[in-house]
């Protein structure tokens, strides 16, 4: 009799579902892919429709039925938190004590009479469980990861109190063996620089990310010596008289702005030298924390294996770094390691941790099924959505499709790439994608200021074919979730004149680093997706027939979405988006668009469709 687990995450951000059946995870997604909401945090009874859909499985057939955190747990830690600060942030406290009187006390009934709207015939409160935050996190991590045993390492904003856990795993065992708790954490430290340098908290960090490479790290000891002491074994503490976030409504007090001499930077004004040394300084500063961890973690463990986990796994300059010092011989990292992911981990948690159940051998790579685990869409019904949405489209089979669309990338036509299963997690993986020629010059300007609509200073990911990726990067491994950063090899780099040199900031982002300067930064550093023939056999053949054309097995890819906008989740959305962007081509299923022969009064402004994140 098969043993049907359904995880789920909400309430706070980036709510969704995953459907575990036997240790297999047979379906995954994020609610705000359908309800066009980005970050979602309500209950996600779209993406549970979806899953029991795809799993075969009404709701009442579903064993268990488990929550992503302990809310319980979380109201101690809100409790003493403001007991600790009062009576500071006495209104704060009153705002957040309406919410959870109202609701999130009592969120295994709320939980329950949602399910019950899906399926009257659902057997009640016994099959409801609750998986702390962390344990989930780490549950995502080792499960679904290729290794019999690993070292396992977390690290978030904050769950009910851990910040950030370290354990280990082994067959179905994974115990967690220590823990730091808040207020003290890497996640709200990166936070706090999001908010103070200009960009939206939970949304706007890999923006900071991004930014770091053109600023210099002069602000880094000053970090080091006010807002955080680290310790040699990666343990730290934070001051928390520079922060907001325990008792306010900001990430940032006055006494942090003194320090760093101002007010924080206001949403869309011009970004200076001060906030791209800042992204600089914080990235460096959570970097050595990381490394540290890692390096404690390591000795105390003798794992060769690391699975990573949490909001600060998506850092993925950090965990490149990690890989290149060698404490590790493998690293894997969950694909969807924020909330998201929490969802996945409570149902993997519950079926091995609760239920005692052994893990099963993993599919291609590891368990997550290269991350494509959400909806797709038979031809038949692409050709029904797209001829009601008013699209001209030709079909053709795959060979065709794919020579029209190598010809868009030779012709440096951005294209809309919707193939297969929806990805699971934040990343556009070569099924809801945008894609262009990584040769060209100007394509990562264009994509971000025409297509995009987002800051110029934002890189762009490459695609490369799995066994051509130690020719054209510093990286031979896997890393099929574009988790990973490593330069691009020497001999593809062109080096910067002497005039170059002197340029700071922004005023490089024009200058090309290497025959691929779309995907390669100021620092010739690139976030690697390595592409398997086993997992995403369309898009690896996209990629091999681009090859055979050009010579070069990279092409750019980026999440099919503009600023502000989840990616795409049905051919309709991916349609708008194509009519209201620099988009010129598009491929969904077998059907091939070119901008130019579409119906001219389908076109939108579609700029300033979603709010900016």
């Amino acid at each position: 009799m098969a043993v049907r687990i359904l995880g789920i995450s909400a309430y706070y951000h980036d709510s969704a579902a995953a459907l575990v059946q036997d240790g297999v995870v047979l379906a995954a997604a994020q609610e705000e892919r359908f309800t066009r909401n980005k970050h979602d945090p309500g209950f996600p009874v779209n993406a549970i429709r979806y899953c029991l859909e795809a799993g075969g499985v009404p709701l009442s057939g579903v064993d268990r039925v488990v929550f992503y955190d302990k809310p319980f747990l979380k109201f101690e830690r809100l409790l003493e938190t403001y007991l600790a600060f009062a009576p500071r942030g006495f209104s704060s406290f009153r705002m957040a004590m309406m919410v959870w009187i109202k609701e999130k006390l009592f969120q295994k009934k709320l939980i329950l009479d949602e399910l019950k709207k899906l399926d009257v015939d659902f057997a009640g409160e016994s099959r409801i469980l609750f998986s702390e935050h962390h344990q989930s996190h780490a549950a995502s991590a080792f499960y679904p990861s290729p290794f019999e045993e690993a070292a396992v390492l977390t690290m978030d904003g904050v769950g009910e109190w851990a910040t950030t856990s370290m354990g280990m795993g082994r067959g179905n065992q994974l115990e967690l063996l220590k823990e730091i708790h808040f207020p003290h954490s890497l996640g709200l430290l990166y936070s706090a620089f999001t908010y103070y340098t200009g960009f939206k908290v939970n949304s706007g960090e890999y923006k900071v990310m991004g930014l770091a490479p053109y600023g210099q790290p002069r602000f880094a000891q000053t970090i080091l010596d006010h807002l955080i002491d680290i310790k040699p074994d990666g343990s730290f503490r934070m001051d928390m008289s520079y922060f907001d976030y325990c008792t306010g409504l900001t990430m940032t007090g006055e006494k942090f702005h003194r320090l760093f001499n101002g007010p924080p930077r206001k949403a869309e004004d011009r970004i200076t030298q001060k906030e791209m040394d800042l992204a600089a300084s914080v990235q460096a500063v959570v970097e050595e924390a990381v490394l540290r961890l890692t390096r404690s973690l390591a000795q105390e463990t003798g794992s060769p294996n690391l699975c990573l986990a949490g909001g600060v796994a998506l850092n993925c300059v950090a965990n490149g770094k990690i890989l290149r010092e060698g404490r590790f011989q493998r690293l894997w990292i969950q694909p969807a390691s924020g909330d998201a992911g929490g969802a996945l981990g409570a149902a993997l948690a519950a079926y091995h941790w609760h239920l005692g159940q052994k893990r099963v051998p993993v599919a291609p790579l590891d368990g997550m099924n290269g991350a494509y685990l959400g909806p797709d869409f038979p031809q038949g019904e692409i050709e029904r959505r797209l001829l009601a949405a008013g699209a001209r489209f030709q079909v053709l089979d795959e060979n065709a499709l794919l020579d029209a669309s190598v010809q868009a990338l030779v012709e440096e036509k951005a294209l809309g790439w919707f193939q297969g299963r929806m990805e699971f997690g934040p990343r556009a993986l070569g099924a809801r994608s945008i894609l262009g020629d990584a040769r060209s010059a100007h394509m990562q300007s264009t994509l971000n200021l025409k297509v995009k609509f987002r800051e110029s200073f934002r890189p762009f990911a490459p695609s490369v074919l799995r066994e051509s990726v130690c020719e054209w990067f510093n990286l031979d491994t896997d890393s099929p979730y574009m988790l990973l950063v490593d330069d691009v090899q020497a001999c593809h780099r062109r080096e910067m004149t002497e005039a170059q040199q002197q340029l700071f900031g922004i005023e490089k982002l024009n200058v090309p680093r290497s025959t691929i300067p779309a995907v390669t930064h100021v620092d010739y550093s690139a976030r690697v997706q390595t592409v398997h023939r086993e997992t995403n056999p369309v898009y690896y053949a996209l990629i091999q027939r681009f090859k055979e054309r050009t010579g070069c097995p990279v092409i750019v890819n980026t999440s099919f979405n503009v600023r502000g906008e989840p990616i795409v989740g049905s051919p309709e959305d991916a349609f708008r988006c194509f009519m209201g962007t620099g988009i010129e081509t598009l491929a969904i299923g077998r059907c091939f668009l070119r901008k130019e022969d579409q119906d001219s009064q389908l076109l939108t402004d579609y700029k300033d469709r979603f709010e900016l994140d």
